[in-house]
Formats: C-alpha cells, structure tokens, sequence
C-alpha cells in the first residue's frame, strides 16, 4: 500500500503575535495546515482573521512567533524565489517593460541572457502577453498587470504561487476572466496554489480545498474539500448548497466576534 506524498508546504501549530503602539496583539493561533504538491487551496475568512499573516509567513516575509512553517520539511526562514507572491496591487516595477518585468528575477540571480530571453518569451506566451511585450505597466489594464504579476512569479521557477487577493481590484468580467486563466494555467503547470481571497463564490470556483479561518485569534476552523466536476457551474444546485454552508461558517464567526 503506497504511502500519501509528502506535503510541500506544513504549518505546525504556527502562531504570531504583533506588538502594536504597546499592545500584544494575537494575529494567529495554532494554526495547521499540510498542502500537496499541486493543489489549489484558497482561504476564506473575515477580515482581521489571519489569512494575509498566514500567507506571509509562508511566503517567508514575516516569521511565526510559535510553531513552525515548512516547505518539503525543511523551515522557512526568509522569501525564497520558489514561493512567488502576487498581490493585489500586483507590485510591478514601474520604470521596467513588462519583459524586464517578467525577467527581472532570472536576470538578479546572474542567469545568461539567452536563457533569460527563452524564460521571459515562454511566460509572455503562455499569459497571453506577446502584443505588450514592450509597453510599461502604466499602459496596461488592471487584468493584463495582473498577468504580467504571476508570469514573473513563474519566470522565477516558484513552485508555490502565493495569492493574497490578487483579483479583489478588478471589475467582475475581468476577474471572471482571470479566474479562468489562471484555473488554465494552474492545470497546464501543476503549480501549488494557495489564494486568499474574501469571496467564498471565487473559493469554491478556483479551488480543491477552502479552508475556514475564524478571528479573535486567527484560528483554522474547517478544511473543505471542493469534489465539483471542472467547470463548475455557479448556478447548479451543489454549487450554491456549498456556498450556503460556507457562508453560514462564515457568518456564525461574525456573530461570535461580535458578541
């Protein structure tokens, strides 16, 4: 009997605290989590619950206070080229072509030009941003920034993409759109994917998991496998029994907060 894979990415009993203008605020609790290579994991929860910690301590930009993140078991102990952010404000670099963009991270770390040019040409494509090749991200669309933002996180040859409301500024149809590049690009790539996000309808679209995150200290409350035939239809029936079940989730940790 062959045993599970080992899990790329382990949160165990991680916990973070900040200290705010003399305070001790409790931002995580004991928070665990395994995520396979090649999953597609979003988190949900109110705001102030943790996610965006959560995501940053994976990603390496802030450490756990208690508890420890791993990534093929081994600690994370700063930002690492295999785990790409992209944010919501997509955090491109203004002055630089969405080429340079794109190659910016395979050019920092010395690699030869030629290969820098096949690595950018490559992620252009597959994003669907050869026409713009050349332009600077203040002559591009919301949607079309957002590509640029997760063709250099995969020109930097991340193995976990980090999403921390990536699609939250955009107008529905784009977001639809992206929504649906992405679940393209993450199926041709195998990618790991783990996306905050505050839509439990882009949750159940997007992903194989949706994790529950309560407040008050950030808690993982439920880990919910998403098992709907790809594409999921957002008006079939176990669609929206789902989304009720989320939203109920959800709503039971607003009313215990504000209690």
């Amino acid at each position: 009997m062959s045993s599970a894979p080992p899990p790329i990415l382990s949160l165990r009993n991680v916990g973070k605290t900040f200290d705010v203008q003399g305070r001790r605020i409790e931002a995580l609790r004991d928070a665990n989590l395994d995520v396979t290579r090649g999953e597609f994991v979003c988190l949900i929860g109110a705001s102030g619950c943790g996610k965006s910690t959560l995501l940053r301590i994976v990603a390496g930009f802030e450490s756990a206070s208690s508890g420890e993140a791993l990534m093929w078991g081994r600690p994370i102990k700063g930002p690492d080229p295999t785990r790409g952010m992209v944010f919501q404000d997509y955090g491109l670099f203004p002055w630089l072509t969405v080429r340079d963009n794109i190659g910016f991270g395979p050019a920092s770390r010395g690699r030869p030009k030629k290969e820098i040019k096949e690595t950018v040409d490559h992620f252009i494509d597959l994003v669907g941003l050869a026409r713009f090749a050349d332009v600077y991200p203040h002559q591009l669309s919301g949607g079309m920034k957002q590509r640029v933002a997760i063709a250099r996180v995969l020109a930097n040859q991340a193995e976990v993409v980090l999403m921390d409301e990536p699609f939250g500024a955009l107008d529905a149809m784009t977001r639809e759109r992206l929504q649906d590049e992405l679940l393209e690009l993450w199926e041709r790539t195998k990618l790991t994917v783990l996306f905050v996000t505050h839509s439990i309808e882009e949750a159940i679209v997007l992903s194989n998991r949706v994790i529950v995150m309560s407040a008050g200290p950030g808690r993982i409350d439920s880990d919910i496998a998403i098992d709907l035939q790809r594409p999921r239809d957002v008006a079939g029936a176990e669609f929206n029994a789902l989304r009720r079940s989320l939203a109920g989730k959800l709503h039971s940790h607003h009313a215990k907060v504000a209690a």
